[in-house]
């Protein structure tokens, strides 16, 4: 299964009485898909992730934008509950079968956490936290662009290898080795992954201009350093 990116977000002041200001303002930092620019989905969770939901709603097609989906949510505001949100974003995608990119939805899960919730979850996961979508959209395919301690992506001059891969022997991944052996797609590739890393880097400014934010983090379930490796792809030319 594929390793899933994160970002987590603490603010100062947080509160019951200040979940609903700042939740509002957490969604109104979202960059929607041009296909999808509302809010797709609401659970209200009690207590902890065991516990069964407090309830649902299915805003597809209701153009729900931060203040209505909150307001969903105003029902239901309590310091041991969490609230989880839906929506999409655009980022450059890879698709191995057809071997071209395109820009694409790609889910969001946005969690505003209650100070109380799952036992004080929000002092170790954040007051706000996002499930990014697939680590590789961020990093590159199989650590392509750091393979031996660098980006796989060769200096002009350098001569082209095709990098090994986990699980190589697919037929798709022979596929895509022989297409990154040329200099212009390995570019591509970079280009591409680092326009990706942008729109999390710009989100994360607007984030910061929306509140009152102490801190935040990057982080995926497959790197020890998820952001100092964002921050190595982002800074290759």
């Amino acid at each position: 299964m594929a390793n899933r990116a994160y970002l987590r977000v603490w603010t100062r002041e947080f509160s019951e009485a200040a979940l609903i200001e700042q939740f509002v303002r957490f969604l109104a930092a979202v960059p929607h898909s041009a296909a999808e620019k509302h809010f797709t989905r609401l659970m209200v969770q009690p207590i902890g992730p065991t516990e069964t939901p407090l309830a649902e709603w299915d805003l597809r097609g209701e153009n729900f934008g931060p203040a209505e989906t909150v307001a969903l949510a105003l029902q239901y505001i309590n310091s041991d509950t969490a609230y989880f949100v839906s929506a999409q974003w655009d980022l450059w995608q890879f698709d191995l079968e057809s071997m071209k990119w395109q820009k694409s939805p790609s889910p969001l899960l946005l969690a505003c956490h209650g100070p109380e919730y799952d036992g004080g979850i929000a002092e170790s996961e954040g007051n706000f936290q996002v499930d990014l979508g697939f680590e590789h959209l961020f990093t590159g395919h199989a650590g392509l662009l750091r393979a031996a301690g660098k980006p796989a992506l060769q200096l002009a001059g350098e001569a082209a290898a095709p990098v090994v891969l986990p699980g190589a022997e697919d037929p798709l991944e022979h596929t895509f080795l022989r297409w990154m052996a040329t200099e212009g797609n390995r570019r591509e590739y970079h280009r591409k992954t680092r326009e990706n890393i942008q729109q999390l880097f710009d989100w994360m400014a607007t984030i910061e201009r929306a509140l009152p934010v102490e801190r935040m983090e990057l982080s995926s379930e497959g790197e020890e350093n998820f952001e100092a490796l964002l921050d190595e792809i982002y800074g290759h030319s």
